[in-house]
């Protein structure tokens, strides 16, 4: 068993625990591939909600999205671009859902959900929390990470724009004392010596 085998029964193991669904069907869910799918994505989030209410345009939403720092995956069902989701690995917050969007006409189809699990399937491989923030007044998101297991751990109050907050939220799967010993451990038992 190679450390990516032991990484994956582990995150089996959390799901299990977690009582999450052990699989998600529907759209493929790849890499964000060129500039012209990054400009379809850039053109989806500056004309819907919540990016309307925070006024990010066109240039500001594919600035977020070329960036290199960032990485960003597109739900795609039948060529056709249905939802996207852009994660940040690095920095205070190892594991932050920065944005995700559905398609209006794919909404409440269970999308949102399966973009959640493999954003979770990724960030839990290498730290133990998820975090995600959500406008105060994005009632809809706010109902769906409460049922994917997210509590509030903060709010940045007039964060983006004035008279709104940004909740900050988290799941976790254990402290981070916790997930280092485990990963080195199962690194020591993956060792030649």
């Amino acid at each position: 068993m190679d450390l990516t085998d032991t990484v994956t029964s582990i995150w089996g193991y959390y799901r299990e625990k977690m009582g999450m669904v052990s699989k998600v069907v529907g759209p493929e869910i790849r890499k964000l591939q060129n500039r012209t799918e990054a400009e379809t994505y850039a053109h989806m989030m500056a004309s819907s909600e919540p990016w309307l209410t925070l006024r990010r345009n066109f240039d500001d939403s594919l600035k977020l999205i070329c960036d290199p720092s960032r990485e960003v995956y597109l739900a795609v069902f039948n060529g056709e671009i249905v939802g996207f989701i852009v994660l940040v690995m690095h920095g205070a917050l190892v594991g932050y859902v920065q944005s995700i969007y559905v398609a209006e006409d794919w909404r409440s189809k269970g999308i949102g959900r399966q973009l959640m699990a493999f954003a979770e399937k990724r960030i839990f491989s290498k730290a133990p929390n998820v975090f995600i923030c959500v406008s105060s007044f994005n009632k809809d998101a706010q109902k769906l990470y409460r049922r994917l297991g997210y509590r509030v751990v903060g709010q940045l109050k007039d964060y983006i724009i004035p008279r709104h907050s940004e909740i900050l939220l988290r799941k976790t799967i254990c402290s981070i004392t916790e997930f280092k010993e485990k990963h080195d451990e199962v690194r020591r038992s993956l060792s030649c010596s």
